[in-house]
């Protein structure tokens, strides 16, 4: 990997959503964001909980928890559209399976009218972690659960998704998995849920450094675990029409394999 310049700027970045597909008029319910320069966490994060005008699928709110209700007073779109465009213009976004959620940003933006942000691409440049991973683990699981396990990232606190913690975790991994750095808390600092953007977040916190151990141990999903994940994968499989995305995910990780 070559070396970069000590201010080249990269946001890390997850959305929540009330269902997928986009195609099916789903809409952002929460983003979260995390800053890196130089490849270190500076502690200006991005976060806020959306009003969709929409009711989320069943399937999602299991995987993420925020309900219709949560969002009844929380902005809309428009609302944070440009503090949050002037917050990833000219980084690298690093997102895990950035197709999901370049589409879903799109949508949001292309909803609002204009041509000049229909295609965030065109404003940043996009590095898709998941498809880093199966480079480098073929045949594995690459989910953001398997990647923590096998670079011994704590996701403990991982009960649900969660865009800002998602992010924050994704950034642990991401360094890590190519070459070990710094890393930031920033979950104390999530806003109370009315859209905190980015001000919220320009004091750093504590840091903590991850290293890389040089023999990785693997721990494995138990029994319960593996069941518990199934039924959540049908649930949302029943409510979209279609397979989970996360299923498709592991069908097209074996068939590596073969």
């Amino acid at each position: 990997m070559t070396a970069q310049k000590t201010d080249f700027r990269m946001v890390v970045l997850d959305t929540e959503t009330t269902g997928m597909p986009v195609t099916d008029g789903h809409r952002v319910v929460e983003i979260g964001c995390v800053e890196l320069i130089g490849r270190r966490l500076t502690g200006r994060h991005f976060h806020v909980y959306l009003q969709p005008d929409r009711e989320s699928d069943e399937g999602a709110i299991a995987v993420h928890g925020i309900t219709s209700e949560f969002l009844a007073d929380k902005p809309r779109f428009k609302e944070v559209a440009d503090e949050f465009f002037e917050f990833i213009k000219g980084a690298q976004l690093v997102i895990h399976n950035a197709a999901f959620d370049i589409g879903f940003i799109n949508n949001e933006f292309a909803l609002l009218g204009g041509q000049d942000r229909i295609d965030v691409t065109e404003h940043c440049t996009v590095l898709d972690s998941l498809a880093m991973a199966r480079e480098r683990h073929p045949g594995q699981r690459n989910s953001l659960d398997a990647l923590c396990k096998r670079y011994g990232v704590d996701n403990s606190n991982r009960e649900l998704h969660g865009a800002l913690l998602d992010a924050e975790i994704l950034a642990d991994v991401f360094l890590t998995m190519t070459g070990g750095q710094t890393s930031l808390s920033l979950a104390g600092n999530a806003s109370d849920g009315n859209g905190s953007g980015e001000g919220s977040g320009n004091q750093p916190t504590a840091i903590r450094r991850i290293v890389a151990e040089r023999t990785l141990r693997v721990l494995r999903a138990s029994e319960g675990e593996l069941g518990e994940h199934a039924q959540r994968l049908q649930a949302i499989a029943k409510s979209a029409g279609a397979p989970a995305l996360w299923s498709q995910l592991d069908e097209a990780d074996s068939q590596v394999l073969h």
